[in-house]
């Protein structure tokens, strides 16, 4: 699993960064998250212009949808012929009656679908859970959760059981009793304990929140809108955003191991924004436009940022050499 961060500034475009769009590949699926103006010059320049299987849309603010249309039309122009599925809150199908009359007809099928807090979008081995964020209209996080996986066989215990070698042991694996020496044997008796799955969260445009604390809980990574600085905790709160300092403070409260501020105001030195965050988490760091993470299982290690990685076959240099400026 990885996500590639194809626009990580604010409400405005600028030169460095694009408006709100995340990648992530899980497996063999494609999950874009949020399309903002130019997404899809985003992907040329990085991943390529892939066909993603579903975009999640957090909030029907422009600057998280505007990219819709251009990307659904090239696709169309390039002959794409799987489906697409776009999710978002209530209100999308008016969206897309709207949107319709600047893509026009399509070559394939695009299903759309409301979802409601806590409504599930069951994939094989995972789900993507809506929650309900603080933002002044209805607006959506995303919590990409997978499922525990069976816990490691123990090959020796199960022969001094009994169990053939084979198929049994596959049978141990996905949960079945299977014939031994001296009678059953159950997986319990040959089954480590269950392996936890990993846990990606993304907050869209959002005041620190509740709902947001209690998804995010231990996850490998937190993308938390960082909108404001500290001096500007009274505008952020009027405004339905979160300083670098609540994303951090949220992130600390959540045991999240890593926290990518994003949706930062162009009036901003990120740097600065940056610095605010680590005085309340160490885990935070400021993602460019084309970085991605690296989210291995959680036995394997902690996730890790890739400097430039969307672009870098090499996957870019280790995070540590830059302290997230842009």
């Amino acid at each position: 699993m990885d996500l590639v961060f194809l626009g990580t500034g604010g409400s405005v475009p600028t030169a460095r960064r694009s408006t709100a769009c995340l990648l992530a590949r899980v497996g063999g699926d494609r999950l874009m998250f949020d399309c903002g103006e130019g997404s899809q010059r985003q992907m040329q320049r990085s991943t390529g212009l892939v066909q993603v299987d579903e975009v999640y849309v957090t909030h029907l603010h422009a600057d998280h949808y505007l990219g819709v249309p251009g990307l659904l039309k090239t696709w169309d122009l390039h002959d794409r012929e799987r489906p697409l599925r776009v999710i978002g809150p209530p209100g999308l199908f008016e969206l897309f009656k709207a949107l319709g009359r600047i893509f026009g007809r399509l070559g394939y099928e695009v299903e759309l679908i409301e979802v409601e807090p806590g409504e599930a979008v069951r994939h094989d081995e995972y789900e993507v859970r809506p929650f309900a964020v603080e933002h002044g209209i209805t607006a959506y996080g995303y919590a990409l959760v997978e499922d525990e996986r069976p816990g490691h066989l123990d090959a020796a215990a199960a022969e001094r059981l009994g169990v053939a070698p084979g198929p049994d042991l596959g049978r141990l694996q996905r949960g079945e009793e299977v014939d031994g020496s001296s009678g059953p044997v159950r997986p319990d008796d040959v089954m480590g304990p269950a392996r936890p799955g990993r846990k990606l969260v993304i907050s869209g445009d959002t005041a620190p929140s509740e709902m947001t604390r209690i998804a995010a809980h231990e996850a490998q990574l937190l993308v938390h809108d960082a909108s404001f600085a500290a001096e500007e905790a009274e505008r952020a709160a009027q405004t339905g955003h979160s300083t670098a300092r609540d994303a951090a403070r949220l992130a600390a409260d959540a045991e999240v191991e890593m926290l990518a501020l994003v949706h930062a105001s162009s009036r901003y030195d990120v740097r600065a924004l940056l610095a605010e965050a680590r005085e309340e988490f160490g885990g935070a760091f400021a993602p460019r436009d084309f970085d991605l993470v690296e989210i291995p299982f959680p036995e394997r290690g902690e996730p890790r940022l890739r400097e430039n990685g969307a672009r870098d076959a090499g996957g870019g240099a280790p995070a540590e050499v830059r302290a997230g400026a842009g």
